[in-house]
């Protein structure tokens, strides 16, 4: 999220979801509502045919003190994700985008244009990258194990034997070079499905694995990645996702994909469109 230029004083506050070379049809875009307190969506052409996806919004409700505190709410931050999203798929109608933060904000559309022609070369390169190419989001846990049999986690542990004792500390001892090795592979398996996709892309990018309170799985993510996929080897791409969600050539991990989307990993206008951190170009 990023709020550039905009302030409580500012007459009136621009929000920008996306820049284009290619312009939504007006009447499709008309139909897209972003944020709920703002007007139309609209489009702002700046310098060199780079056109902006904007929305004039209220000052009172998106200036700097209010917008970190409504962003600080649960609910609020969502409705403001939404309404974001559907910014720039409203863009993506006819042509490649490059997605702005959430809440990127303006003093107006003289700034907004500046700040684009500002950063014209970064977007045109960008723009030409993301031609005719998509993302898909893929994440690996760590397959589910069998559940431990009673006295495996220690609750059945002798206490008056010492060869009972010694016996115990051995299961013990067994049990973590078990689950040890178990990781391990699991590792492994998440680095060769991780490695077969990179095939299919031109480029790839890892986030940060999520916590299981977020994923809703009982075992750990081993992989968080988006990959850039070019629409002429979308069919290579996803039958080799189809391979590896099935389970079969990796049965330590399972892997769930998701696409195509706007490719959100690999359009940060902030950053080397050729090494932005993080990034691994493929081709």
């Amino acid at each position: 999220m990023s709020a550039n230029a905009a302030g409580p004083a500012a007459p009136g506050i621009v929000c920008a979801f996306a820049v284009t070379r290619t312009p939504p049809d007006p009447a499709g875009l008309a139909a897209v509502r972003g944020h709920e307190e703002g007007g139309p969506l609209r489009v702002l052409r700046a310098d060199g045919g780079l056109c902006l996806i904007v929305q004039d919004v209220p000052a009172a409700l998106f200036d700097e003190e209010a917008l970190t505190e409504r962003l600080n709410r649960p609910a609020d931050l969502e409705r403001c994700a939404r309404a974001h999203h559907r910014g720039v798929e409203a863009a993506a109608g006819r042509g490649p985008v490059v997605p702005l933060p959430m809440a990127t904000l303006y003093r107006g559309d003289l700034t907004a244009a500046r700040a684009v022609a500002a950063r014209r070369p970064v977007l045109e390169t960008l723009l030409d990258r993301l031609r005719d190419r998509t993302e898909w989001a893929v994440k690996v846990h760590a397959a589910e194990t069998a559940p431990e049999a009673p006295g495996d986690n220690g609750a059945g542990a002798p206490t008056g034997s010492r060869d009972g004792g010694r016996a115990y500390l051995s299961r013990v001892s067994a049990r973590r070079r078990e689950q040890r090795g178990a990781r391990g592979q699991a590792l492994a398996e998440a680095e060769a499905v991780d490695t077969a996709l990179r095939r299919h892309a031109v480029a790839a990018t890892r986030h940060r694995p999520q916590s299981e309170r977020l994923t809703g799985h009982r075992t750990p993510q081993l992989l968080n990645a988006a990959y850039l996929v070019e629409d002429a080897r979308r069919a290579d791409f996803t039958a080799a996702l189809a391979r590896l969600t099935a389970g079969a050539p990796h049965p330590a991990v399972r892997v769930e994909a998701s696409g195509p989307w706007i490719p959100y990993s690999f359009a940060r206008w902030d950053e080397d469109p050729h090494a932005g951190p993080g990034q691994e170009a493929l081709s």
